[in-house]
């Protein structure tokens, strides 16, 4: 296994697969519709503008396993030290550690761009990942109850969030 910097080229077909494939099966993504190849544009886009990482990890084959991200955590100035991340695994590679590998590496990212919280939200019935969140250090933040409908029931979504030691002087503005 390998880790790799995404892109849109290399792996927007792969990361819309592995999209689509939560947003069918899973409270992993609170969609209903899935995505479409151009919305991989946008979404690059803006990973790209902010300079936010998507970090990758490929088997011998060059192929997509799981991927790890973080974007703006609410858009406002104050929250600029804060941001909100996801990692998904390609369901033919759950339970291989891979999660937990890439949110090794994004966590080092969010420490070397001298940023203050990585926020979790979590839906409350995905107890592997709260597992893993805590293994990791994130600590309990707090339950919105019932946020969202799908596959015919309410969904609970609880926020994690650990706090880094960084930036060393936070400025305002």
């Amino acid at each position: 296994m390998k880790f790799v910097t995404c892109t849109l080229e290399a792996h927007g077909k792969a990361i819309l697969d592995i999209f689509n494939e939560q947003i069918r099966t899973s409270a992993g993504l609170y969609d209903y519709e899935e995505r479409t190849p151009e919305s991989m544009v946008a979404w690059f886009k803006a990973k790209e503008t902010k300079g936010y990482p998507v970090i990758g990890v490929v088997d011998e084959a060059g192929m997509l396993m799981g991927f790890a991200s973080y974007g703006m955590f609410r858009d406002r100035p104050a929250n600029k030290y804060t941001v909100e991340h996801s990692v998904y695994i390609h369901q033919d590679h759950r339970g291989k550690g891979l999660g937990l590998a890439l949110m090794e590496r994004l966590i080092e990212a969010a420490r070397a761009q001298d940023l203050h919280v990585m926020v979790a939200g979590i839906d409350a019935g995905n107890t592997v990942s709260i597992a893993m969140h805590e293994k990791l250090g994130f600590v309990y933040a707090g339950t919105i109850r019932e946020c969202a409908f799908k596959f015919g029931r309410w969904l609970d979504l609880v926020f994690y969030q650990l706090t880094l030691q960084t930036p060393k002087h936070p400025l305002e503005g």
